[in-house]
This record gives C-alpha cells, sequence and structure tokens, in this order.
C-alpha cells in the first residue's frame, strides 16, 4: 500500500522565510558568539521612543546569540535641556561640552539618574539582565582634565576629562554573569577628588580596546563616513586604519570624536570599528548579521587588503 502522504504536493509554509532568515545570520552568529562588543548610544536613537525601543531589543538579542555586548551612552540632548532648565547656558569648544563645577553637577545627575536610568529600564523589559555603572564604579574609568587646543593655545574647558586609566574589572564581572553592563561617560579624577565629564564617543573607544573587544559601533545620526560631503552623500563602507588617519583633519567636528574613537579603537587591538546609522530601526542587527552593512567600518592596516 502507497504511502497516500508522498504523493502529495509539499504544502506551502508561510513561516519558511523566516527560516531562511536565521540561516542566512548562521556564519555570523558562529562567527561573534562569545565575543565583546562595545556600543555606543547616541544621538536620535536615544530621544525617539521607537528606535529607544528597537535599540534595546537588539542589545538583548546580542547577548541572547551568545554575544557579551556592554553600552556605552553620553546624553548631549538631555544635558543640555537641564543645564537650561538650571538656567545655565551651554557652551561647546573644539567640539566639547564647556563644563564648569555646576554644569558638571547638571551632567552628572542627569547622565547617571536619568539617561541611564531609562536605558536600563528598557533592556530590562525583556529580563534580569542590565545593570548601570558609572566611570567613577570600581575605577572603571579615570581620569585627568582636558584642556584642548584651539588656534595654537590651550583652553580650559572646565571638568572635562581625558581618560588615563581602566579598570575593566567590574564590567568583566558583570559580562561572566551574563548581565549588560550600561555605563555611564564620567570618569573618577587622578589626582583630586572631582569627577570629570568624558566625552562618550572616547569613553566607549577606550573601553573597546581595554576589554579587547571584537568590534565597537557607534550609533551616529549620519548614514557613515561621506566620501566627498556635502558634493556626495556616496558613504565609504570600509577603510583602513591609515586612510581613515589620512581624513581625520578634513571631517566636521562632531564626527572627529566619533571616528577618533574608531581609529583608536583598531589600533589598540579592536576587530573592526563601525559608525552606524541609529535613525535606522534595528541597525545592529543590520550591522552585524547581515552582508549589507550599513555604516562605516574601520579595519586595522593589516585586514585593509583582505
Amino acid at each position: 500500500m502507497s504511502d497516500a502522504k508522498s504523493d502529495a504536493p509539499t504544502r506551502k509554509h508561510t513561516a519558511l522565510p523566516k527560516a531562511q532568515i536565521l540561516i542566512e545570520a548562521l556564519p555570523w552568529l558562529t562567527r561573534h558568539h562569545g565575543k565583546t562588543v562595545v556600543i555606543k548610544f547616541g544621538g536620535n536613537a536615544m530621544v525617539d521612543e521607537d528606535l529607544k525601543a528597537a535599540f534595546a531589543q537588539d542589545v538583548v538579542f546580542l547577548r541572547h546569540a551568545g554575544l557579551k555586548p556592554v553600552v556605552v551612552h553620553g546624553g548631549g540632548p538631555q544635558i543640555s535641556a537641564a543645564l537650561d532648565k538650571h538656567g545655565i547656558v551651554s557652551e561647546f569648544k573644539a567640539g566639547l561640552r564647556v563644563t564648569t563645577e555646576d554644569a558638571m553637577d547638571v551632567v552628572r545627575m542627569v547622565l547617571a539618574g536619568q539617561v541611564q536610568r531609562e536605558l536600563v529600564g528598557l533592556l530590562n523589559q525583556h529580563g534580569p539582565l542590565a545593570v548601570g555603572l558609572t566611570g567613577e564604579d570600581a575605577h572603571t574609568l579615570t581620569a585627568i582634565k582636558h584642556q584642548p587646543e584651539i588656534d595654537g593655545e590651550l583652553v580650559d574647558i572646565g571638568r572635562v576629562g581625558e581618560i588615563t586609566e581602566i579598570d575593566t574589572g567590574a564590567i568583566e564581572a558583570l559580562l561572566a554573569d551574563g548581565r549588560i553592563p550600561v555605563v555611564s561617560s564620567i570618569a573618577r579624577s587622578q589626582d583630586d577628588h572631582h569627577v570629570y565629564n568624558v566625552n562618550a564617543d572616547t569613553a566607549a573607544a577606550a573601553l573597546a580596546a581595554a576589554l579587547g573587544a571584537e568590534t565597537l559601533m557607534v550609533l551616529t545620526d549620519v548614514e557613515g563616513l561621506y566620501e566627498d560631503w556635502p558634493n556626495s552623500d556616496e558613504v565609504i563602507s570600509r577603510l583602513t586604519a591609515s586612510e581613515l588617519e589620512k581624513l581625520l583633519p578634513d571631517l566636521s567636528s562632531g564626527m572627529v570624536p566619533k571616528m577618533e574613537g574608531c581609529l583608536h579603537a583598531v589600533r589598540g587591538g579592536v576587530t573592526t570599528a563601525r559608525v552606524i546609522d541609529g535613525r535606522v530601526q534595528h541597525s545592529i542587527l543590520l550591522e552585524i548579521f547581515t552582508d549589507e552593512g550599513i555604516g562605516t567600518m574601520v579595519v586595522p592596516d593589516e585586514q585593509g587588503e583582505s
């Protein structure tokens, strides 16, 4: 007696495309399994409700896919709004926020008490995963006063720090416990009892290098690094550390800390550093698990030819 099933046409399964997508992700899942990825969260992704929710889903997905995500955040728009409320004028020099004593109190309150708490809350809607800390905790980030050079002169911009030392112990302990560390870019002082405001792009890059991360991802409000802005909106999809170094002097001031951070990371042993468009929902997953990377990837010089 023949098996009736063998003669029947194969049933059309509407979910098959989902299986196909998952299988396509397999090489990337294998490649990234167990690896640390540092993600700098900022820009529109930080203030748009839908983008914030998608960001949290992406980070939790990475964690469940066997990666070890670490989130570093700043809070430019939120800090400006809070300073405004306190009657403190926001001023920028050399692309960095001038941070007086009074402003520093507000910066600390906004980063550790508002932005970080909201982000931890969003991630923890998916389980007991995220733990917030600042660079002050467990001496994670130590800094000295940073004085940028403008027109050949060093300028005092207040409590802005330059990272001198990193202790990754607390973050590594959290990662070993399966948690997602969420780090506010504030540092303790190396030589007095002050705290410093540290550029979050710079802090993320320094942490990525210190953790031996596989990838640094910097969310921004542009598609990536443009080939010839404003004459063209062609995005450079991949470049080496040396190629980036040549471009740095001509970049817009907002992109400088991001691209300097990428350069520092790959020169410090991070395999790839990427600037991606945080205005695109699920941009992190698109960048990590597909061929169609959506930003600019910086690689160490010896990888450039491969």
